[in-house]
């Protein structure tokens, strides 16, 4: 029997760095769960939102970094950001993917990244009297909330059995685990900058539980939106479909999709006082993977080739 993994200010140290993956999606379907398009769009939100969602991450933390003061989180911080801004390349790697097999997800993305600029930008929308600081730890405190259901999907595609008997394509389900596996290894990095830079309680905790409050529905709505969006599109299929909660229950029912017991139940676990991210998952696991990914293990030997004399 494993242990489970000790909060983050007890365990060992993990260093957290960026692995320089690449992924060749020449023969990777359109609809890359055999017969399942609905759970296959499902889980390509992910490529329409990650890529200027982790862009994002990276401006704000850059923005955040000089307010630092513990060398521990700022490396860590540095480790998150270089991570993100990979996650966010090869994301858009399958963009270009989806739009040679016909997809185009152009009109979409260009509202995400509009959504981003315009309501979660340097400046606070709409006239806001916020501070400067103020605006820049609500922003930190919507990246935490974020990275609560990054780790719980991360740790669920680790262990999603029932997708590996859908025999999906490899590459697909080896990004989906590695970018899974990394969340999981940094879990806890956004939230402890949030605490380390949001001020004191009770202010702190009102902010991280607003961040939540606004952080969970609108990813619900961009997540059924993004579907709806690929399914309609999607030219492979023999008619437009649309994305359906019927279709998608039975998608959970075959293990191919989180329920949504396991997402929902994140929220009153993150809005516990004593509550922190190191409990999401585990790293062991995560690390396993990492040390198995095929993707990861290629960057890894592309590094050691390169620092041979």
């Amino acid at each position: 029997m494993t242990t489970p993994d000790l909060p983050s200010h007890v365990q060992e140290p993990h260093p957290i760095a960026p692995r320089r993956v690449s992924f060749d999606w020449r023969a990777t379907p359109l609809v890359w769960i055999p017969d399942e398009p609905t759970a296959t769009h499902v889980i390509n939100v992910l490529h329409l939102l990650l890529p200027a969602g982790e862009r994002w991450f990276v401006r704000v933390f850059k923005e955040a970094l000089p307010l630092v003061r513990d060398d521990q989180l700022r490396a860590d911080v540095k480790g998150f950001m270089g991570q993100e801004a990979t996650h966010s390349v090869q994301h858009s790697t399958v963009l270009d993917h989806l739009a040679h097999q016909g997809l185009d997800t152009a009109p979409y993305t260009r509202l995400v990244d509009s959504l981003f600029a315009r309501l979660l930008g340097e400046k606070p929308p709409f006239g806001l009297p916020l501070t400067d600081r103020e605006w820049l730890r609500f922003r930190l405190s919507v990246i935490a909330a974020i990275e609560q259901f990054t780790a719980v999907l991360g740790d669920w595609v680790l262990h999603a059995e029932d997708l590996d008997r859908a025999e999906p394509d490899p590459v697909m389900l080896d990004l989906l685990r590695w970018h899974g596996a990394e969340e999981v290894e940094h879990r806890a990095v956004a939230f402890d900058m949030y605490q380390h830079t949001g001020g004191e309680d009770p202010a702190r905790y009102l902010r991280r539980t607003l961040g939540m409050a606004m952080t969970a529905p609108v990813l619900l709505y961009l997540w059924g939106w993004g579907a709806a969006y690929l399914l309609r599109h999607d030219p492979q299929l023999a008619a437009p479909s649309r994305y359906s909660l019927r279709a998608h229950r039975r998608a959970v029912r075959k293990g191919l999709l989180p329920t949504w017991g396991e997402l929902g139940a994140a929220i009153p676990r993150y809005l516990r006082r004593s509550y922190h991210p190191s409990q999401e998952g585990s790293l062991r696991t995560a690390v396993a993977y990492l040390a198995s990914s095929p993707a990861a293990r290629a960057a890894a030997g592309a590094v050691s080739r390169a620092a041979l004399p």
